[in-house]
């Protein structure tokens, strides 16, 4: 069934997209360019073929007054840092059509900093802010001064330079952007204040003598979508050490939360090895060291995962297990556990034999996941209709519960989103007097979603906000307050 489910998933996905340009191919020679500027709902929506001619283009811009979007240049180069720092969404990008969408309420126009911060962060707690995005890992870079000193859990920000200033602040995420909260103390090479910090990112800038600025020592720098600057900080969590390998050049560490990138994390060396600080998110991570181009395991951790080349990778837990359970099923010589959270992968998970089932301890982050098993090699069955059973879901730590009126004579409704990868049929909801009910995780920011009624998509009649998708159609929006 999971294949099924993903088989649909991946044809939705590749399949309309294709039909989409194939229907623009077909009649390229007899429809014109699409160009088309759209208010609707609080939003501007543009969507452009790729194939415009020049004149129309400017033409275009020129009647909607677009040039600061500089549209020429992003079809040469396709990098979006211009858009995004301008306040725009880009809904889709691929080889014929642009779509683009920004809210009207955009704060380009305030000259104040702390107005467009607050302003920012306004729209965010409206549910009007940037894209939602919770970082399954990160790293400081800094350069030209060493990462911020940590003691427990008070981190010690460091301004360098200044010495002339009267006063230096600090504001950031972590006190709502007061620039009144945090007074900064004069040392000798600079300023410094310290915070009690948990683990994770956090956003912050220095004021000097009333002047915002990033810190112009650390190359972590992010846009809102509202036309500010700010940089970044991870309260890191995590050390991978790698004792020896002394004569290696270069060591580098990747894994499953950087999707195995392998020269994306390199390690310093520190006495007769090799250390890197690291922020991970709640979940089970794997990886494994790389040294001069040699994959290998953690040798000083026992907890690995067998992986798809006959090898193993190193486990990191953080956080509490769940613990999954198959009943019965004690006659059979090996079960495997899979699912979203480890891409479905049959061969990493052994389940261990209880007295009565199969038990695997798995530490998730909070989410929305599916599950199956998978019984010497064949997925479990329903013992009345023979046919595989589906996969079983979980959430964890439900915040927002989706609701759908009416459609009393419907079968079977499900919820599809972008918060459990637009799964068509595994996330059911459930009948509650009038209503279809379900609940669901959803970080902080944008979230698209439809309802599937026995396989019908159809976008939430009580949500008038909408956008505009790949498939022509429209998906329902909601943005997730903190």
């Amino acid at each position: 069934m999971m294949r099924n489910i993903s088989l649909f998933t991946g044809l939705r996905k590749l399949v309309l997209p294709l039909l989409l340009l194939l229907l623009i191919g077909n009649n390229a020679n007899a429809q014109p360019p699409i160009k088309a500027f759209v208010v609707k709902k609080g939003h501007i929506y543009i969507t452009l073929s790729k194939n415009i001619p020049a004149e129309e283009l400017d033409a275009f811009v020129l009647q909607y007054s677009l040039q600061e979007l500089d549209l020429k240049t992003f079809f040469k180069n396709n990098r979006p840092d211009s858009l995004l720092k301008l306040g725009w969404d880009i809904n889709l990008n691929n080889g014929e059509m642009l779509v683009l969408s920004k809210n009207m309420l955009a704060a380009d126009k305030l000259t104040d900093p702390v107005e467009k911060i607050l302003l920012a962060q306004k729209h965010f707690n409206n549910g009007y802010g940037y894209a939602n995005k919770e970082p399954l890992y990160g790293v400081n870079r800094f350069v030209k001064k060493y990462p911020f000193a940590v003691k427990d859990s008070l981190v010690t920000f460091f301004c360098k330079g200044n010495p002339n200033a009267g006063k230096v602040m600090l504001a950031g995420t972590f006190n709502n952007w007061n620039p009144d909260a945090l007074a900064m103390q004069k040392v000798d090479s600079g300023w410094i204040a310290i915070v009690k910090l948990g683990p994770g990112k956090h956003y912050y800038k220095f004021i000097v003598d009333d002047k915002w600025t990033i810190d112009k020592d650390n190359t972590l720098v992010e846009n809102d979508g509202e036309g500010n600057d700010n940089s970044v900080y991870y309260k890191t969590n995590y050390v991978f050490t790698l004792a020896g390998y002394s004569n290696a050049k270069k060591v580098n560490v990747a894994g499953s939360f950087n999707n195995w990138e392998e020269n994306d994390l390199k390690m310093e060396r520190q006495g007769q090895g090799w250390v890197k600080q690291v922020y991970l998110a709640e979940g089970t991570h794997t990886y494994r060291f790389i040294a001069d181009g040699n994959w290998f395991a953690d040798p000083a951790n026992t907890e690995q995962y067998p992986n798809e080349f006959g090898e193993t990778n190193s486990v990191i837990c953080i956080g509490r297990p769940h613990v999954f359970f198959l009943k019965g099923n004690l006659n059979a010589k090996k079960v495997m556990l899979m699912g979203s959270f480890n891409q479905w992968r049959n061969y990493e998970l052994e389940m261990r034999k209880t007295d009565s089932g199969w038990v695997f301890p798995y530490v998730l982050g909070h989410g929305n996941y599916e599950y199956t098993f998978e019984v010497d090699g064949r997925k479990p069955v329903d013992a009345l209709t023979g046919k595989e059973k589906p996969n079983e879901t979980l959430i964890l730590s439900p915040n927002h519960t989706f609701r759908l009126k009416g459609y009393a004579n419907a079968k079977r409704i499900c919820l599809a989103g972008s918060f459990n990868e637009w799964s068509p049929g595994s996330f059911a909801m459930h009948r509650e007097g009038d209503e279809w009910v379900i609940e669901q995780h959803l970080l902080p920011g944008k979230h698209v979603y439809k309802f599937v009624v026995d396989g019908k998509w159809i976008v939430d009649p009580s949500n008038e906000l909408r956008e505009p998708n790949e498939f022509g159609e429209e998906n329902s929006v909601m943005w997730m307050k903190e």
